[in-house]
């Protein structure tokens, strides 16, 4: 019976590790998989069923998704609201990673903690010297490890994405200011963006005019864009822009002086880096470097005060 019930909860930890692996994975291309095999086989000309088409999208698409999606619709209804409205909030700031929202990401948290705690508990049912009382220790510990590592992996994916932003905009708005000089209005210097670059940056701002040509007043996409980056060089960027159009300052002139602002701001935090530096050297040094030149050095002098002991012998 004991067997019987360790093989089960080893088959339920393996299907929420693959949850957690397949379910994370990062989807970029932001179409809808349904309708891509939809165009593939029309174009084919070949006579199918709806059912055939589903079952030709991958397993995530077909099993994990829907699964992962369920768990936090469960989940949701016993979320607080400003728990879900925080979520969502770094989720956009994130980028909206794998397409999930707040309920399937709250799904993922509890998810990784059944699957770390319970992989533990599995390998200690089978082989552990250590005692029942250290052994729950560390089964909770791991447990709460895998609660908090998706939101430790949400606020990288957070860092990473605001350091890609800041570094990016000095050259995008060198580009935008020389588009809109060569007479280009700023809704389609924006999209000039857009086309040269693939990062993070351009992405925000394909998305804002997705939005503006969709009927958005351009003042409100651009400060929807700002809050979804969250940086303050671009709150300010973007505040700039709409007080010039709304004043009629040229917005070339703007742009300019927004340009060489943010170049000096990444030129100040390139200095702060390289002044962080030696701190930040210490802790190697202290564990690598000191330790190998004190072998070096005090080896030698070692080994002639152990001649010299023996010697008064």
């Amino acid at each position: 019976m004991t067997n019987a019930i360790i093989i089960i909860v080893g088959l339920l930890l393996v299907g929420a590790i693959i949850l957690i692996v397949v379910g994370a994975r990062k989807q970029d291309t932001g179409e809808d998989p349904l309708a891509a095999r939809l165009a593939e086989f029309s174009q084919r000309g070949e006579p199918v069923t709806l059912e055939e088409i589903e079952l030709s999208q991958p397993f995530n698409e077909r099993v994990v998704f829907p699964i992962i999606r369920r768990l936090g619709e469960l989940s949701s209804r016993f979320t607080p609201q400003h728990v879900l409205e925080s979520t969502t909030r770094r989720l956009e700031l994130a980028g909206n990673p794998g397409r999930i929202d707040a309920p399937a990401f709250l799904a993922f948290r509890f998810v990784g903690a059944a699957a770390l705690g319970g992989l533990l508990a599995f390998i200690f049912a089978f082989s552990s010297t250590w005692t029942a009382s250290r052994e729950f220790l560390v089964i909770m510990g791991f447990t709460i490890l895998g609660f908090f590592l998706p939101q430790l992996l949400l606020k990288s994916r957070i860092d990473r994405r605001q350091r890609e932003i800041r570094k990016a905009m000095p050259d995008a708005l060198d580009l935008l200011t020389i588009c809109v000089e060569a007479g280009l209005g700023l809704d389609a210097a924006i999209s000039k963006v857009t086309e040269k670059w693939e990062n993070e940056l351009a992405l925000s701002f394909g998305r804002a005019i997705r939005e503006i040509q969709l009927g958005k007043l351009r003042r409100e996409a651009l400060r929807d864009m700002a809050d979804r980056i969250g940086i303050p060089e671009m709150t300010s960027f973007i505040a700039a822009v709409i007080q010039s159009e709304q004043l009629g300052v040229s917005m070339a002139k703007v742009l300019r002086i927004q340009s060489d602002q943010m170049r000096m701001k990444r030129r100040q935090r390139a200095e702060e880096e390289a002044h962080k530096a030696p701190v930040k050297m210490v802790i190697p040094l202290g564990i690598f470097i000191f330790p190998s030149l004190l072998i070096v050095l005090m080896t030698p002098a070692a080994f002639r005060l152990i001649d010299a002991f023996r010697g008064f012998r």
